[in-house]
């Protein structure tokens, strides 16, 4: 059986991330090793944490210099042969998710297995805000402005351990740049599974304001430059355009 490691990146996060955990205790596959990783929280959020203890394999609580800082961090702890990362306003969208990513990845033997992602209403989860529905990659999407939506972006340990973690010299794209790294420039193997894999809250740090947008959108154009790869012309204006489908439901 594969080994999936689970990491949860939390700060000041009590009003959400009970229900991540839940989402991910509730899996019905038993082979999952979780890892929570928070900044030291100030809130009830390390309380709520340790309801849990007993199922969650590492809890680390300790000032960091940043998210991708802490999801390196957890990285590092992470045993697991697949590894996925799983934000505290997120959760999984079902019991099967982690069950359906384990079948893809042996049933397909790729290094990376990816799915859709669906934004809902922060306080009542229960209405949909925006629905993304990834698509099969084709080689060279990137330049079109493609991009699968990273919490539902599963990926082999090797890979990290090959191509390198987050790189921390960004501070919104980073998620970004890992994938654009993996899928365009290493060209790691990959396969979709046309499912929605993961609910986020809306509010996350790249989209919450129009100056992260903008800022987040130049990280986007050095995450080509520091993978010396060529954008189109286009890339950057199209990376925005291809979500506006998603708000219609």
């Amino acid at each position: 059986m594969l080994k999936i490691s689970i990491i949860t990146v939390c700060y000041n996060s009590a009003d959400t991330i009970e229900k991540t955990i839940q989402s991910v205790i509730e899996q019905d596959y038993k082979e999952i090793e979780y890892i929570i990783v928070d900044g030291k929280s100030t809130d009830e959020t390390l309380a709520i944490i340790e309801k849990y203890k007993d199922r969650i394999k590492k809890i680390i609580s300790e000032k960091d210099e940043g998210i991708y800082f802490a999801i390196n961090k957890g990285i590092a702890l992470a045993s697991g042969e697949v590894i996925a990362i799983l934000h505290a306003d997120d959760f999984y969208a079902n019991s099967k998710v982690i069950s359906s990513i384990v079948k893809a990845f042996e049933a397909k033997e790729v290094d990376t297995v990816y799915g859709d992602l669906q934004y809902v209403n922060r306080a009542d989860t229960s209405k949909l805000i925006r629905n993304w529905k990834s698509g099969e990659y084709k080689e060279g999407c990137f330049i079109k402005g493609w991009m699968p939506p990273h919490p539902s972006f599963f990926v082999r340990s090797y890979c990290y351990d090959r191509y390198g973690t987050f790189n921390t010299s960004l501070k919104s794209a980073a998620d970004y740049e890992m994938m654009l790294r993996l899928i365009e420039k290493q060209k790691c193997s990959i396969a979709y599974i046309p499912e929605v894999l993961v609910k986020m809250r809306v509010g996350g740090k790249s989209n919450v304001s129009l100056l992260n947008r903008l800022r987040a959108n130049r990280e986007d154009k050095k995450a080509w430059l520091i993978n010396g790869l060529k954008p189109g012309m286009f890339t950057f204006i199209l990376k925005p355009l291809s979500k506006a489908g998603q708000f219609l439901n």
